[in-house]
């Protein structure tokens, strides 16, 4: 596969977010009262809510349009925008700002023919680079905002400011910025008797055939190798060596930043964590093939980049996803 393909889907955007102008309030202030000015409205979601059923369900979402060809974003002019929380995303090749607002909890998406309100979960991979970005970004500093109200160090409450990327003690003064939890994530892969292998592992909360790679947060004072060789040896006791990076994706799922690894498979090690995994095995290219044809495998959807690592591995697109 080209790097292009192995670009993740929520790894594709293009907007220049333009940073400078975040703590620029005459700037801003004349932004919001142009009516070129485009807002994408977020529907308030439960940033708090964990679990993959949930997350699909109750995630942030926005209006998409409907009917022939790929979805796309909509957008509001700002005299259009309920009242909400207010986040600056960027601005276009014009020369457009772009913001985002979080609705109030009780307000619905403004209704529009032709359209309807989709997660990015749902359609983060659908999108065009432009749109994928804007709403990843979009959601990350909303559930952000929606998770950080008061101050970890005194209690007080937090003030929110720099359009959204900065929230401010309202008793010390100090700042706080946005906070993204890293995780590797990883394809393990082996030789046996000439044969090149892939291990794939379920998930007892899972279906049971859904399968996808190995995953796991880096812990403190850790590198990301160190986390790979780690988590792989925890959840399935599979020593491996020679972590290669890959890619990374933001998965604001509340926050999380996936950085992608394969891992070659060196030996067995102690397995300490019997919880993660319920079932493991190993397929050739063949058998990967025919197991997701069948359906007999179900693997991960096309805006995870856990579909990036196992397409990359396999060498082109395989059928069959979550």
């Amino acid at each position: 596969m080209t790097n292009h393909d192995l670009t993740p889907a929520l790894s594709r955007g293009d907007i220049d977010t333009v940073g400078h102008r975040r703590r620029d309030d005459g700037w801003l202030e004349k932004a919001w009262a142009d009516p070129n000015t485009r807002v994408l409205v977020l529907q308030s979601g439960d940033p708090s809510t964990y679990g993959w059923r949930a997350l699909l369900a109750r995630q942030s979402r926005a209006l998409v349009t409907t009917g022939p060809g790929r979805p796309r974003l909509v957008f509001h002019s700002p005299a259009e925008a309920p009242e909400g929380e207010r986040y600056l995303l960027g601005a276009d090749s014009e020369g457009r700002a772009i913001f985002a607002v979080r609705a109030a909890a009780d307000r619905d998406l403004p209704e529009r023919e032709g359209t309807e309100s989709a997660s990015l979960r749902e359609v983060g991979a659908l999108l065009d680079d432009r749109d994928s970005g804007l709403l990843t970004h979009a959601v990350a500093v909303a559930n952000w905002n929606a998770t950080h109200r008061f101050c970890p160090m005194c209690g007080a409450p937090l003030s929110m400011t720099a359009a959204g990327h900065v929230r401010v003690c309202e008793q010390e003064g100090t700042e706080h910025f946005p906070r993204m939890d890293p995780a590797v994530i990883m394809l393990v892969h082996r030789e046996a008797d000439g044969v090149e292998q892939c291990l794939l592992g379920n998930n007892p909360r899972w279906p049971s055939n859904r399968y996808s790679v190995l995953a796991g947060f880096v812990e403190p004072g850790e590198s990301l190798e160190q986390a790979v060789v780690r988590e792989v040896a925890e959840e399935v006791g599979v020593l491996v060596a020679e972590p290669r990076y890959l890619a990374s994706q933001p998965w604001p799922f509340p926050r999380s930043l996936m950085l992608g690894y394969l891992a070659r498979a060196v030996g067995e090690t102690e397995r300490t964590d019997a919880e993660e995994i319920a079932d493991v095995r190993w397929f050739s290219r063949p058998q990967l093939y025919e197991a997701a044809h069948a359906g007999e495998v179900l693997l991960p959807g096309s805006v995870s980049i856990a579909r990036k690592l196992i397409e990359h591995w396999y060498g082109g697109e395989l059928p069959g996803e979550w």
